[in-house]
């Protein structure tokens, strides 16, 4: 049960000072407000491919901006006092489930405000609003680890950004080409798909437990 504790416990402070600190919060909101309404001054009511393409990409910016100051605000004596009290592996783990949480609000709000200023073409909703929490878990899981690699790099963000890109592609192909199944009633969205993704996913999360405590030692 220690390990479940000391996961949670790590999880709390996070929330805490996610909670305190509300300018990082507001901040990736007003960042989500403004570029829908600069989306929709451009394009007004885009098509449904369209509609698709942009809501993605903005989850992906989202996802980077959310998630890359998750190990990037820890101080060199903060982990080292992390060092010492907890093992790496529930060290990442409340990182990543933290990010997951911040990620899946961030993605219905998103939502929410895109729906109010470029209209909703999607036609299975509750499948659409799971596939949206599906993807954003996913996108916040990669840019999680690689925001652990990035604070090891000269606590240089944009190699998150570098090395995520190519990372995430394959991601995104399998989202979008879920996504095209909400907006038709013809088309079934393939389930074989899904669990490719929920495998990529657990595959995430172990390579981050196996592969942290090598950044962690440094």
């Amino acid at each position: 049960m220690k390990p479940l504790q000391n996961i949670w416990a790590l999880f709390r402070k996070d929330l805490l000072l996610e909670i305190r600190q509300q300018y990082s919060f507001y901040g990736i909101l007003l960042y989500i407000g403004s570029t829908i309404f600069v989306i929709y001054m451009a394009v007004d009511t885009p098509e449904n491919r369209v509609w698709n393409g942009l809501f993605w990409v903005l989850q992906l910016f989202i996802c980077i901006n959310a998630v890359a100051k998750s190990f990037l605000q820890e101080s060199r004596g903060r982990m080292l006092y992390f060092y010492s009290i907890v093992s790496p592996a529930e060290f990442v783990l409340s990182k990543l489930l933290f990010n997951s949480l911040l990620m899946l609000v961030m993605s219905l709000l998103s939502l929410l405000l895109f729906s109010l200023f470029l209209s909703n073409p999607v036609i299975k909703i509750f499948p659409f609003i799971g596939l949206v929490l599906l993807g954003s878990w996913s996108l916040s899981l990669v840019f999680t680890f690689l925001a652990a690699i990035a604070a090891k790099a000269q606590q240089n963000a944009a190699i998150m950004a570098i090395l995520g890109f190519p990372i995430i592609i394959p991601q995104l192909i399998l989202l979008m080409r879920l996504s095209r199944a909400v907006f038709s009633h013809l088309i079934a969205m393939p389930v074989n798909v899904i669990f490719l993704l929920i495998a990529l996913d657990v595959m995430i999360i172990f390579l981050a437990v196996i592969l942290f405590p090598f950044l962690w030692k440094d």
